[in-house]
This record gives structure tokens, sequence and C-alpha cells, in this order.
């Protein structure tokens, strides 16, 4: 079953549901869970420069055999490497170590005060030469991305924050689709800590669905990108399927009210930088 994919800002297909890669920092782990996940059908993959697995992640997609091009791969640079010119190199090192010719979205992992406006101009070059397919950001607030309309030529197209149904990011979130920036929720599931939530019990009884497959659904039909991360075949397999049921606005409704405004993760403005 093929993914569901949105269009981006330049036409670009990102698909709407991916794998996301974070802490899988042992070797075989890392291949085996890309390569089921691609086997399963996935063909988005979600690292970073920190996550220590980009080798992983471009063994796993060339061992694979499906064509690069079907592959959505995106990865980002990390704080102590921000800046201009420490952007454009750390770029060069993420794409030596994942061993291919371009990335299809590259973004800025954390707003870095004073270095973040310069990061993205960086990511516009790499844009303009086409060594990256989308230019985007991730964890950034709506005053971050106001400052970069300020100094860019080209918008982000994707902004990846964390997102759940406790943390639903309504203004930003507005805010983003109204620039035409897809938003890319990370911690799509609270980090597990939402899944006995009793609307959510309730509703994956009602549909004979998971709480997490609930969640993820809420996603979808918010038109929010989704990037789980799982290691465990059965989990991976789970988080596809999603596409073959619906969620009334009654029970869209319902997950609305769950909303606490609470984060699992840091907040960009007081995010501790470790340098």
């Amino acid at each position: 079953m093929a993914i569901p994919t949105k269009t981006l800002a330049n036409g670009v297909e990102m698909p709407y549901l991916g794998l996301g890669v974070y802490k899988m920092e042992d070797r075989e782990e890392a291949l085996n869970a890309i390569s089921k996940a691609l086997e399963l059908g996935y063909r988005a993959i979600d690292t970073a420069a920190l996550y220590n697995n980009e080798r992983e992640v471009g063994e796993a997609i060339r061992e694979s055999g499906i064509p690069r091009e079907e592959i959505f791969v995106t990865t980002k640079v990390w704080n102590s490497d921000q800046g201009y010119d420490e952007t454009l190199r750390a770029f060069e090192t993420s794409l030596k170590k994942l061993g291919l010719d371009y990335v299809d979205l590259y973004l800025t992992h954390w707003p870095v005060e004073d270095k973040f406006v310069d990061t993205f101009r960086a990511i516009e070059r790499l844009y303009e030469e086409k060594l990256i397919r989308v230019p985007g950001v991730s964890n950034h607030h709506q005053h971050h991305l106001e400052k970069l309309f300020a100094n860019a030529n080209v918008k982000p197209m994707v902004n990846q924050v964390e997102c759940h149904p406790y943390l639903q990011q309504d203004e930003l979130r507005a805010f983003c689709a109204e620039h035409n920036i897809a938003v890319t929720a990370w911690a799509p599931i609270g980090k597990g800590r939402i899944l006995n939530d009793e609307t959510l019990v309730k509703l994956a009884k009602k549909h004979g669905k998971t709480p997490a497959q609930i969640v993820l659904r809420w996603h979808y039909q918010n038109d929010t990108i989704t990037i789980p991360k799982s290691v465990t075949p059965s989990r991976i397999a789970e988080n596809m399927q999603i596409f073959d049921f619906e969620l009334s606005d009654e029970e869209m409704a319902e997950i609305k009210a769950m909303n606490k405004n609470e984060r699992f993760g840091q907040n960009p403005d007081n995010f501790h930088f470790d340098f």
C-alpha cells in the first residue's frame, strides 16, 4: 500500500508518514529497522547529524534495491555546526556519511540564537545548488520563522516541531499553513506517554485500532506529516495501518479537547544547547 504524499510549496511530494530514527545508535538495530520499514512500503526516513546513524540510513537505502528517487531522506544540521560556512561543511559531512548525491530535505535542527538566520542562508544556497530538494527548519516558533522571512529569498517549506494531542500547536500550525509551510510532528504519539488517555483508548476500541494508530490518523486528518520512531517490526507495520479508516468530526473534536500545551521535549525558546 502506497503512503499518501503531501505536495510541498515547490511541488515536491513528501510522504505523510516516515520512519524516525532518533536514538537508533546500535548499527544492526538501525539497519534492521530501516530495511524493514522500506520493505513494508515506507518511503521516508528522518535522520540527523546528531543521531549518529546517517551511514546506516544510506546503507539500508542502497541495500533495499529501491530507486533512490523513490525515497525521501531528511537530515539536519546540529547546533554546534550552525552558521553559514559551518552549515555548508556539516552538510558535506552528512552527504558523505549517507553516501548520497543529494538530500531531499535539510533542516536547521534548533534555532541557535544569532546563528539560525545564517544557517538557513546556507540551506538556501544548498537548495539553489540542487544539493537538496527542499529547504526547511525544525523547532522554529512563529517569531523565528518571521525573522527568517525578513532575511531569506526562499521561505522554509517544512517546519518539524513537537506536536501531539497534549501539545497541538494550533497557532503555529495555522501560521505555517498560511505561509505554505508543511508541518512535521516529532514525538507524534507523545513519546508513548499519552497512549493510556481514556479518550484515545475509547476511540481505539471503537475503531478496532490501537491508541497510537488513532493519534497518527488524527495527525493525518490535520494535514500533519509524522515520523514515528520504532525499532520493533510489528510496531513499524502497525504505524502504517492508518489509511483504511477515518475519524469523524466529533471524534476529531474529542482529540482536540485533549490539548494541555504540555511539552515532553524542550521549548525552542529556552533550549539548553549542548556544545
